[in-house]
């Protein structure tokens, strides 16, 4: 350790080039001092003091919201010319530079940076297009496109050509280089455009306010606008916004787990403590006054002085040491895997394919009078044609549609005030079959007002007259108001002014409360009716000397304070609010006539259960009722006070013959919408229950008000109750148990576990601290974006940005409408049981695209198998515009289906069940054969059917066979919209536009091509007649598509369960080695 007797100097040069410092630190100085956390280095910079005064702040009132520049002023010495530090508050003349136009805190951000943390570098336009190219199959495409290419022209400037064979063979090879180009640049695209997409999102994630002080005023900013020399506040659950030391803190303990690696909670002191301790020689081994960006605050309120945000924080340096990759969901994870296997298929599709026409070709050979360069291009057209067929079969519209429709999802799903920390939960959401709740908040509004209560021994109600409410002989607040005592009205001032984290806010002109909505119902009530003033004024009264945060264990919250007494001697009282149910067990008296003095009385049996069974009927008026007491002691800390640094809180210390001021009953009204979203959940199979702090009787009125209980059978119960049960009993009542009531955090979180034991898929929400065991125990968690704590928020998977129940149907619609889309699309492996088809063929094949695939790939093969010249009907050009078509532009149109209010009309599907239905399996075989049938019989029987003859009406034939086939994509891509027996393919077009524009572009595309296509795409213009039969043919897979529909399910499972014994044991192998 530095000796005490030493006169450390700081070197400070200029931090900004051309001018002198405007600070006594440099951000490299101010980050070296956290990564090293060395005392030593603390306290040669002047401990706190010193710090505050290089950094020109002030740590009791902040830095000035005027502030704009900072100029070099008196020639200071070091920071550290004092032997012990001073810890009085170090007031002084700041040379703050105040100009219209320059932007705040200007010099600080130039000197500091500002607090933006580094984000993962997106790809270049260079790299997407290079991972679109990225394949092998594409490589062996282009190079023979290249060959083809330079024997086109050798074909075309090397030989000679007759008038009528003009000189244009180099175009099939520029064909395919432009075909290759244009599949590239579209992939590229479409990654760019999720790129920008997830951009948006996780600059969104990254949004959250802090509360800081400026300008003497609490106020809350974005965390991006922190700069070094703020004070920021920091409770329970918030997530620590940048690196800074402690100005004060009651009993800070803070999870660094995730900055440092240390698990256990670490206790922090004051910068003034450790200088002390520094100066006074004494053992500082276990002294902390680092405050760790990225650490989570466990226990304890405080504030501190930031002195490293951004770049030179400790968790931006740990973000800029990693690429961040966020890895695949499970379900492109299967996906990726599948397609492997698709492509394998593929290949051995092209290889066969190759092998049969290099054979012919061979045999051919012997009677061939070609020229040696035709040869060429002949055995290269076979080599092109199989690689073609390769490309067709390789599945690059798998993972492309899961991603799009996540990307579409999510972003989507922002605009419903979901925000998706984690992809996966968009899949998982759809299927969700429990949703475990909070009460306040969710399902109410959390706009709280005081509407009745008790104050000693008189009582009021601003309820409206009902049945069971309270008569009208007890007064209002407006009438008991003037006929309280000034005493009793400073009581309640105080015990609700300094037993509270909220604090005041301006806006507009308004002066709100903001922090526990609880907490500011108190404070609006104090201040409408008890005269409470100003909030900072009023606490300045009175030093605070000890503050115990409100706990969901303990289930109240403690604030001590030092009274100076008249007579010179020191009187600490204690203030305490909670659930009255655990405080009034303590109370041994009561304000005994409110309205006239300060008198107190004994509390008696009697007097207890009279309001026992008013908090009782609170309840059952669905009101919080919230106690407030006091307790005065001669001496703080207690007899036991070593017990109050430590874990083990003896609340009987404390706790103990309280005087009752009185009880508050809160207001916070159902949401508008919360019973309706309950109902859609119970309609689309989605069970409802609530798990909250309140007593059982709120709960339950709440519950029966929101329809979450319904009936006798529906189990209302106690955490404490449940707590007792055996694992067995749990998992008996679970399936019917709607509310869990007066619950603590573990609660939830075993409540979670024994759902997912039943089989179910469960999501929850929560928004303390406390509940982040239970946020990550779930299938998908939910945190609060309004009250929820950063911890919360850091565990959960999806963010309610408006706090309201509401949006997380719209959670589930959306998760539904990506389940959609992958079934519209594709099917992926999942274990199903051996009742299912094709003997648990549940690997989830691709309902467009698996028809595309087995009608191009079936055509190109027979058709070039049967052909004497070995050449397809399809040309290569040709596939590679029907594989366009059947990889990227109908991912795009059915990735971005929005979700129609009908996916509520269904229940969830369940972990076992295969995305592909036998709905889907009638669709995909009936439009395979109805399309291989058209276009082979019209292949090969064309000729005869219109009585052709001629070569070019032959030519014509050939082209018609391709217009027919894509017609048929074009128009079966409307019948993969509707999933199940839905015969209506166009119900929410229009909601669509995309989808609307995707089929522009192919009808758009497909016509061009057909005029202009020419030798490039091997075409002959065909007659009206022939675009009359091409189009009626195509709009006849929607004809197809109803009359499959019709056919029985049942008719078609007992089909696939006689295949099941052939075809079971290939599908069971498969579907292993892809799970």
């Amino acid at each position: 350790m530095t000796s005490l007797s030493e006169k450390p100097v700081i070197a400070h040069g200029p931090l900004v080039r051309g001018e002198p410092s405007a600070f006594e630190f440099s951000a490299e100085q101010l980050s070296g001092l956290i990564e090293s956390r060395s005392l030593d280095t603390f306290y040669t910079f002047g401990g706190l003091r010193g710090l505050e005064r290089g950094l020109r702040t002030d740590r009791n009132t902040g830095l000035s919201v005027d502030e704009s520049s900072v100029r070099n002023h008196e020639p200071s010495a070091t920071a550290s010319s004092v032997d012990k530090p001073s810890h009085q508050p170090h007031h002084r003349h700041l040379h703050l530079h105040h100009h219209h136009g320059t932007e705040q805190f200007a010099d600080r951000r130039a000197v500091f940076g500002n607090n933006r943390l580094p984000v993962p570098k997106s790809p270049t336009v260079l790299q997407l297009i290079w991972a679109a190219y990225n394949d092998h199959v594409l490589f062996l495409l282009t190079g023979a496109a290249i060959i083809s290419l330079a024997l086109g022209l050798y074909q075309t400037f090397g030989t000679k050509h007759s008038s009528s064979n003009p000189p244009v063979e180099w175009v099939e090879g520029v064909a395919i280089i432009v075909a290759i180009i244009v599949i590239v640049l579209v992939g590229a695209g479409n990654d760019f455009q999720k790129e920008l997409q997830f951009q948006k999102l996780n600059k969104k994630k990254q949004d959250r306010l802090v509360r800081v002080i400026r300008s003497g005023r609490p106020q809350e900013v974005p965390i991006n606008d922190l700069v070094v020399g703020d004070v920021v506040h920091m409770e329970p659950g918030d997530v620590i916004p940048a690196d800074g030391i402690l100005i004060r803190g009651h009993h800070i303990r803070c999870d660094e787990s995730a900055a440092t690696g240390e698990s256990d909670l670490l206790l922090k002191q004051s910068g003034d403590e450790v200088a002390d301790a520094i100066a006074d020689c004494r053992d500082t081994k276990y002294l902390d006054p680092f405050v760790i960006s990225g650490s989570k605050v466990a226990e304890g309120l405080g504030s501190f002085l930031v002195i490293a945000t951004g770049n030179h924080s400790s968790y931006g340096k740990i973000l800029l040491s990693l690429e961040e990759d966020p890895g695949f969901t499970p379900l492109q994870s299967r996906l990726n895997v599948l397609a492997k296997y698709i492509a394998k298929f593929g290949g051995i599709a092209g290889l066969v394919l190759f092998v049969i026409l290099f054979i012919k070709f061979l045999v051919g050979l012997r009677h061939s009078t070609s020229s040696a360069t035709e040869k060429g291009q002949d055995f290269l057209e076979v080599f092109i044609i199989a690689l073609t067929v390769v490309v067709i079969a390789v599945p690059e519209g798998l993972p492309l549609t899961v991603t799009l429709s996540l990307a579409f999802a999510t972003t989507r799903m922002l605009k419903d005030n979901n925000l998706v920390r984690q992809l996966r939960a968009c899949e998982i959401m759809g299927n969700a079959t429990d949703i475990c709740s909070d009460k306040t908040g969710t399902l109410t509004q959390n706009k709280m007002t005081v509407v009745a209560g008790i104050i000693g021994t008189e009582e009021f109600s601003d309820l409206e007259p009902q049945t069971d409410a309270p008569s009208r002989d007890i007064p209002t607040t407006a009438v008991l108001k003037p006929r309280l005592h000034n005493y009793v009205k400073s009581l309640i001032v105080n015990a609700v002014a300094y037993n509270t984290t909220a604090f005041e806010s301006i806006a507009d002109g308004n002066v709100t409360f903001v922090g526990s909505k609880t907490e500011a119902a108190l404070l609006y009530f104090a201040r409408d009716n008890m005269g409470l003033g100003p909030l900072e004024l009023t606490r300045s009264g009175y030093e605070v000397v000890e503050l115990i945060p409100f706990d969901a264990t303990r289930k109240c919250m403690i604030t001590v304070v030092c009274l100076d007494d008249v007579n010179g001697y020191k009187l600490y009282r204690a203030y305490i609010k909670g659930a009255p149910e655990v405080l009034m067990g303590f109370c041994g008296r009561t304000l005994e006539e409110p309205t006239k003095g300060d008198s107190v009385t004994a509390l008696t049996a009697s007097t207890k259960e009279a309001i026992r069974q008013k908090v009782e009927a609170y309840s059952k008026w669905s009101l919080r009722a919230i106690a407030l007491c006091y307790r005065d002691f001669e001496v703080w800390p207690p007899n036991r006070a070593g017990e109050i640094q430590s874990d083990t809180l003896d609340l009987e210390d404390i706790l103990n013959n309280l005087t009752l001021i009185g009880i508050a009953g809160i207001r916070d009204p159902l949401r508008e919408g919360a019973h309706d979203a309950v109902e859609a959940c119970r309609r689309a199979g989605v069970t409802v229950r609530m798990v909250t702090g309140d007593n059982l009787l709120t709960a339950q009125s709440i519950a029966e008000e929101c329809a979450i209980v319904t009936n006798n059978e529906d189990i209302v119960m106690e955490g404490e109750e449940f707590r007792r049960l055996t694992e067995e009993e749990q998992l008996e009542i679970a399936p019917r148990l709607k509310v869990l009531a007066r619950s603590q955090p573990e609660d939830k979180r075993t409540l979670v576990r024994r759902l997912k034991q039943i089989g179910a898929t469960v999501a929850v929400t929560g928004d303390g601290t406390n509940d982040a065991p239970a946020l990550k125990a779930a299938d998908v968690g939910f945190s609060m974006g309004i009250s929820g704590t950063e911890i919360a928020r850091e565990a959960s998977a999806i963010v309610l940005m408006d706090d309201n129940f509401s949006s997380i149907v719209k959670a589930i619609m959306w998760g539904r409408a990506v389940s959609d889309a992958v079934q519209k699309f594709l099917q992926v492996s999942r274990p199903i049981e051996d009742t299912m088809i094709l003997g648990a063929p549940a690997d989830r094949l691709v309902q467009f695209q698996i028809t595309i695939t087995f009608t191009s790939v079936g055509l190109a093969f027979v058709t070039s198998v049967a052909s004497s010249s070995e050449t397809s009907v399809l040309t290569a050009v040709q596939l590679m515009w029907v594989n366009l078509i059947q990889d990227t532009l109908a991912a795009l149109a059915l990735a971005t289906d929005p979700p129609s209010p009908r996916v509520l009309d269904r229940t969830p599907d369940k972990r076992t069940t295969p995305l592909i239905t036998v709905p889907m399996w009638k669709m995909i075989i009936g439009q395979s054969i109805y399309q291989l049938a058209v276009t082979l019989v019209l292949h090969f029987a064309g000729n005869s059917i219109f009585s052709y003859t001629t070569t070019h009406e032959h030519s014509q034939l050939q082209t018609a066979v391709f217009n027919t086939y894509v017609w048929m994509q074009i128009f079966n891509l409307y019948n993969t919209r509707a999933l199940g027996n839905n015969i209506n393919v166009f119900e929410g077009i229009h909601r669509n536009w995309l989808f609307v524009g995707v089929n522009v572009i192919m009808i758009g595309g497909q016509t061009i091509i057909m005029f202009v296509g020419g030798r490039a795409f091997s075409i002959t213009r065909l007659s009206g007649v022939q675009w009359a039969y091409s189009v009626v043919l195509g709009v006849l897979s929607l004809l197809v598509g109803v009359i499959v529909r019709f056919i029985p399910d049942s008719l078609v499972e007992r089909l696939f369960a006689g295949m099941g014994f052939i075809m079971g044991p290939l599908w069971r192998l498969l579907r292993v080695k892809i799970e």
